[in-house]
């Protein structure tokens, strides 16, 4: 259970296009030629050591449809879970996060600022804010004792964070009660003291006490074995900033101002009906989301409480707008974004790349491609530099058309303690992880 998302690299929307370049792992062939070159890259002494410990689909099992899908292991009695944290290295203890208190939130806040993900070059790294963390690290039903801290026992230095939240995910038929794991961060200082296995093993023991038994996480890593690779895409908001940071390049025989021109978008939104989402919108955006999430072989199953919290608008954390029929007043369509900054490194002019992410888009009356296109143009109205988007759900039928580009950044998806029997295309994933 460990996340090791990258933020997503420079994208190749400027490059020649390589035809098998974006290319799905659309069948365990794929996936199974992934994981032969995986294991051979890796020497003899390295393979997975930990993971081939753990209940996982792993890579030797690929191609076997003898093996029934769902729980890998059974639940123990809740009497024979390790009721002890696991051992640290003498130096260091086990704390519980208050992410309530400003105080503790700020020390979260500064470890992940400053030790969390970078992309390959070191040029970007994720900047998530205390609103963020706050948002994303208590849902209806969390538990404090998933948020996980280790501190130096002598200068209480908070060094390295692990996290687990409670969420229903539905896979094909079966809603199972998961943890989503994120936020796995070790102080760049102590990378060689191999504290990230047993912080995974300390915060499964955590789940464990609540009588949860499977876990869901993503990584830009291959590790045994993703029931997903999905592709990152970007769209240029603001062309000349992101060029002049290196997240993107000038393309061949384009210039500054051609590009600008490339990535314009109209000044205001083109749906009528299509405003901010609020408070009394809940049960119909719930009943919209819910009928839309159907038909994908694993995405989460959100009730009020849920669509509530993760999906109304935060300012400077999530956006959701919709559309509402001026005729009927039926609400037919919705879209939202979350926003994630990257701290730009080591760049004179500017300090910080505001991004939005693409969350959960439902389209019913207005074409999923113009509805987009209206997020865009509220991305840009709010000053964002760029806008992402995973190739999950139906998000393929917008990318090219509205001038996403591919990114170097790839996203698996794995489940914990739970069998999916062949690789998903991005396009059955109905789920976004922060």
């Amino acid at each position: 259970m460990a996340n090791g998302n990258s933020p997503p690299g420079s994208p190749g929307e400027n490059r020649n296009p390589n035809p098998d370049g974006n290319a799905h792992p659309e069948s365990d062939m794929e996936i199974d030629a992934l994981a032969r070159k995986v294991q051979e890259s890796l020497s003899l002494g390295k393979k997975h050591k930990f993971w081939e410990t753990q209940p996982v689909g792993q890579f030797k099992e690929l191609g076997d449809s003898s093996l029934p899908e769902g729980p890998i292991e059974p639940p123990t009695p809740l009497s024979e879970v390790k009721q002890e944290p696991y051992n640290l290295p003498n130096l260091y203890e086990w704390i519980t996060c208050d992410i309530d208190s400003e105080e503790m939130c700020t020390e979260v806040y500064n470890l992940l600022t400053n030790n969390y993900v970078e992309d390959d070059e070191n040029m970007f790294r994720f900047n998530y804010s205390k609103e963020f963390l706050q948002w994303a690290l208590r849902p209806p039903g969390y538990f404090k004792s998933w948020h996980i801290g280790v501190r130096v026992k002598s200068s209480k230095k908070l060094v390295a964070f692990i996290t687990g939240i409670p969420a229903r995910i539905r896979v094909r038929d079966d809603v199972v009660t998961m943890a989503e794991i994120n936020f796995l961060c070790v102080h760049k200082k102590l990378r060689s003291k191999r504290l990230a296995p047993v912080m995974i093993k300390e915060v499964t023991r955590r789940v464990h006490l609540e009588n949860i038994w499977q876990a869901a996480y993503t990584a830009g890593v291959v590790l045994p074995t993703p029931i997903s690779t999905c592709q990152y895409w970007h769209r240029s908001l603001n062309p000349k900033k992101l060029i002049d940071v290196g997240f993107s390049r000038l393309g061949a025989r384009m210039t500054m101002s051609r590009t600008i021109k490339l990535y314009k978008l109209p000044e205001s939104t083109v749906t009528p009906g299509f405003r901010k989402m609020e408070l009394r919108d809940v049960p119909p955006v719930t009943r919209l989301l819910r009928n839309y999430l159907s038909q994908f072989a694993v995405a989460p199953d959100f009730d009020e409480n849920d669509v509530e919290h993760w999906l109304l608008p935060k300012e400077n954390v999530v956006d959701s707008y919709l559309v509402e029929s001026p005729e009927t007043h039926e609400m037919t369509d919705f879209c939202s974004f979350y926003t994630l900054p990257s701290s730009i490194l080591g760049n004179q002019n500017y300090s910080t790349l505001k991004a939005a992410y693409s969350y959960y888009n439902v389209s019913t009356k207005t074409p999923l491609l113009q509805l987009m296109n209206d997020a865009l143009i509220v991305a840009k109205r709010k000053d964002y530099d760029v806008f992402n988007a995973l190739d999950v759900m139906q998000n393929e039928s917008f990318l090219k058309e509205l001038k996403f580009g591919p990114g170097d950044g790839k996203l698996h998806y794995y489940l914990y303690n739970y069998r999916i029997r062949h690789a998903l295309k991005p396009s059955e994933l109905g789920l976004v992880l922060l």
